[in-house]
């Protein structure tokens, strides 16, 4: 194949065919009442939300914003567990929670499927995915992945403080992203530049917000153009050929998946590596067990997954309704905090407490329902091979300064500045 007249409009083109969405004023500032008036995306938040959550479940357990033109944020077990399985009532044509709802005509395919879509388009979308993130599949990346690590290593040497989240924890998950989706692997400051775009940016004005989707849109768009021209075994070719219903896809959702893989698939990771590299500086025995007792790390894992799940999603209300003890408006925003419900002590004994050897373990991590993540299996040999060749290389390792560590905004938390002090 030399030419697809599916992908000869830019980006900015296509979305003249799209109807309008919602748009609604900005508010930004100081958090006046968690229970009334939270938002995910001032600092208080980024820096510890654990505490605000707590508290909520507590006091106010769906608690309630005019942010946003108007979300819930539910932050018990239940809660969350029922929104994600209920898809008759909850949409998830966007499932990052901004200033801007995109129109209901969007529903139920979505800007980036198949997370989302909603059903009956959502399940063949997704089972277009599995092939590529089967446990088999997984387990072919992991040499390299391996490799990659130590050489990220080997490039520390000879430092007594290292920035373990810029130097090393965002590097891996974008090699294999890029290596997946055959990008170039020196486009990586790109994707950290659409990543905090899309995530952290939400509060943005309308202007900027949309001239950074069309720059990561463009990106995606000349990547389908040369695998058009040059196809190659990779999940881009893939997604080119791939037909649904005995129709090859629609440029939006062949880009917008794309979009997907290397937002989500690299930001989600790299936090949760991230997270995990803190808490054992932070926390000497934990550290200090996982090198005496490598074959624990599998079972440390999910419990650093739980205590630090990485990723809230989002869902909008369908209609109007009465729900768990609250009035839902048509086009509320739910905000679907997996890390709070990871942290319901009616769910989980000792929440509030990291084991690394708990044996029960039966989080919310990768989600809920049918949006679970596909990618887990991916996500799991990324996060285990960072760990077992970081702990392998660098046994001993403290905060060089616990103040100078900083945390993402928005619905993906995880370090973003990461001093360690190595010996």
């Amino acid at each position: 194949m030399t030419v697809d007249d599916r992908f000869n409009r830019d980006f900015q083109e296509g979305q003249k065919d799209r109807p309008l969405g919602t748009r609604n004023e900005i508010v930004t500032g100081p958090v006046s009442d968690w229970a009334t008036d939270f938002s995910h995306a001032e600092p208080e938040w980024a820096a510890d939300p654990y505490p605000i959550q707590d508290e909520l479940r507590q006091s106010c357990p769906i608690a309630h914003t005019e942010r946003f033109g108007g979300a819930w944020l539910p932050t018990r077990y239940e809660d969350v567990a029922a929104i994600a399985y209920d898809t008759e009532h909850f949409s998830s044509r966007a499932i990052i929670m901004s200033n801007f709802r995109p129109p209901k005509e969007l529903a139920p395919v979505g800007g980036v499927p198949p997370i989302s879509s909603d059903p009956p388009f959502h399940h063949h979308a997704r089972k277009l995915l599995l092939p590529a993130f089967t446990k088999n599949a997984v387990a072919k990346r992991e040499e390299a992945t391996r490799a990659f690590c130590h050489a990220l290593i080997d490039a520390m040497e000879g430092k007594d403080v290292v920035d373990a989240a810029h130097d090393y924890a965002q590097h891996i998950p974008m090699r294999v992203i890029a290596d997946m989706l055959g990008f170039p692997p020196e486009d990586g400051p790109s994707f950290r530049t659409f990543i905090e775009n899309a995530l952290e940016g939400i509060n943005l004005p309308p202007e900027e917000r949309l001239a950074s989707s069309e720059e990561l849109f463009n990106y995606l768009l000349a990547q389908i153009r040369d695998h058009i021209d040059h196809p190659r075994d990779d999940l881009t070719t893939y997604l080119i050929e791939a037909e649904l219903g005995g129709h090859k896809l629609e440029p939006s959702h062949v880009a917008g998946t794309m979009a997907l893989l290397l937002i989500a698939g690299i930001d989600t990771t790299w936090s949760a590596i991230g997270a995990s590299l803190w808490h054992l500086a932070k926390t000497p025995g934990d550290r200090e067990r996982l090198v005496a007792e490598p074959g624990l790390l599998p079972t440390a894992m999910e419990e650093l997954l739980r205590a630090y799940a990485p990723v809230t999603m989002a869902r909008l209300v369908k209609e109007d309704m009465h729900w768990n003890g609250v009035e839902m408006k048509s086009e509320d925003w739910i905000l679907l905090s997996f890390p709070a419900a990871n942290r319901d002590p009616a769910h989980f004994d000792r929440a509030a407490e990291i084991v690394i050897d708990r044996e029960v373990n039966r989080h919310a991590a990768f989600g809920l329902g049918i949006h679970r993540c596909v990618g887990s299996h991916l996500a799991r040999m990324e996060l285990r091979v960072a760990l077992e060749v970081w702990l392998e290389r660098i046994p001993d390792f403290t905060l060089a300064d616990p103040a100078a560590v900083t945390w993402a905004a928005g619905q993906v938390r995880g370090p973003r500045t990461l001093p360690l002090r190595v010996r």
